[in-house]
């Protein structure tokens, strides 16, 4: 019996109490300890990164202020026939004599017509001259208001405007992200744009197209000067190391600067062509200002980005690796494409997946080369942004972008499996 008591009984530590209690207390004091320490960097990442992401994403279907604005003339209209070919009947006048007296004096109308102008090309124009005469009315003695209205404006008896703010007054909207893929939404439901007007479809297909030839350009030129840095002596390898980090000292703005100077047609590319006779000095090339002028300036700009990835991974693989294989009689491409070629992969999909996903939402290079044939979807986005203000807009076209470059990595991890991809 007492054996057995002895061996039942808990261990105790130096304080007197049980070991495992003890040690529990402990280990929860280091996680705690360690939860402390990384509170202050995700509070930095929450404020500053994640917090005004989702904002951002938030404006693509925000669309409040319609029935915030406009709330009496939203409630009247939900009697009103959208497919009637006239205008609403007093009531709904009244409504909207009574809320764009409240907008107008607190400023608020402007940025409501804005916002159905991005729908309706006009309404801005009808909310400004109302907003001012609306301001002076008594909705008391005033009224009727539907002639007042169509005094003002006669586009106010026109129907399709009046179908424009019935079908934007919900507080959520899918407008923007069906206008991001050049359609639009109507009182009939989806249909797609004008063809004059499908811009942002063609756009993201340049986007995609030479985001690809860019990356494909860069495996191409870096793969050849990442061996050579990988199988020089090392004294020779990094100086020529430091020359290809040397972009990385200049500005971005003067580097894109500079291919401009070089592609112009009265640039230094077309004078050496025309010295040489290859070109003859009155059909000099067009080089910039499109796709190619893009193209060259970025793929020049991203390079660094493919070569240090494969370069990291080609120092780890021995070279006695190929020596190996040309002693047991393989020839000098079998060893390279059977032996090193596929040890130098994971390089080539790091490289890949970074200068693609830079590629893809770059904005000053193609601002400045591209022209009208050459700009990415990301210059549309600022634009909307800085110039048109169609937040929305802007919001729905980078979400868009995030699931595009969020399914092609799920697709690449599918294929090659992004435990492959190795940065050294």
């Amino acid at each position: 019996m007492s054996t057995t008591f002895i061996e039942n009984r808990p261990v105790l530590g130096a304080d007197g109490k049980p070991l495992k209690k003890s040690l529990q207390r402990a280990l929860r004091r280091q996680k705690f300890r360690a939860v402390i320490l990384i509170v202050p960097l995700l509070l930095f990442i929450l404020i500053t990164f994640i917090i005004p992401i989702a904002d951002m994403l938030f404006r693509s279907v925000e669309n409040q202020i319609v029935s915030e604005t406009l709330p009496r003339t939203v409630v009247a209209l939900e009697g009103w026939d959208t497919d009637s070919g006239d205008a609403p009947e007093e009531n709904v006048f009244a409504a909207l004599a009574e809320d764009l007296k409240i907008a107008a004096a607190a400023r608020q109308h402007m940025k409501l017509a804005s916002r159905l102008n991005y729908e309706h090309s006009g309404i801005s124009s009808l909310f400004r001259k109302s907003g001012r005469k609306a301001k002076k009315w008594d909705v008391d003695a005033d009224a009727p208001f539907k002639g007042k209205f169509l005094k003002i404006d006669r586009n106010w008896g026109n129907p399709e405007v009046w179908r424009t703010i019935k079908t934007y007054s919900s507080p959520y909207t899918a407008g923007y992200f069906l206008n991001a893929v050049d359609l639009k939404l109507g009182a009939d439901g989806i249909a797609m744009r004008d063809e004059d007007q499908r811009i942002y479809l063609l756009l993201l297909k340049r986007t995609l197209f030479m985001s690809l030839t860019i990356t494909l350009g860069c495996i191409l030129l870096g793969y050849p000067v990442a061996w050579l840095l990988a199988n020089l002596p090392m004294r020779t390898s990094n100086i020529l190391l430091i020359l290809v980090l040397l972009p990385f000292w200049t500005s971005l703005l003067v580097r894109t600067s500079a291919w401009k100077v070089l592609l112009q047609q009265q640039g230094v590319i077309n004078d050496a062509l025309v010295w040489m006779r290859i070109v003859d000095d009155a059909h000099r090339l067009a080089l910039i200002n499109n796709q190619f002028g893009t193209i060259i300036a970025m793929t020049h700009i991203l390079l660094p980005f493919m070569i240090l990835p494969l370069y990291s991974v080609m120092k780890t693989i021995p070279p006695s690796y190929v020596r190996a294989a040309k002693s047991l009689g393989a020839t000098n491409s079998t060893a390279f494409w059977r032996v090193y070629f596929p040890q130098s992969v994971p390089g080539i999909g790091a490289g890949s997946i970074l200068v693609f996903i830079l590629s893809i939402g770059y904005y000053i290079t193609p601002e400045l080369v591209g022209g009208t044939d050459g700009v990415f979807i990301s210059n549309r986005i600022a634009y909307h942004i800085s110039t048109s203000l169609n937040w929305g807009l802007a919001a729905a076209l980078g979400a868009i972008l995030l699931i595009l470059v969020t399914a092609l990595y799920w697709v690449y991890d599918r294929v090659v499996g992004i435990d492959n991809v190795k940065l050294g």
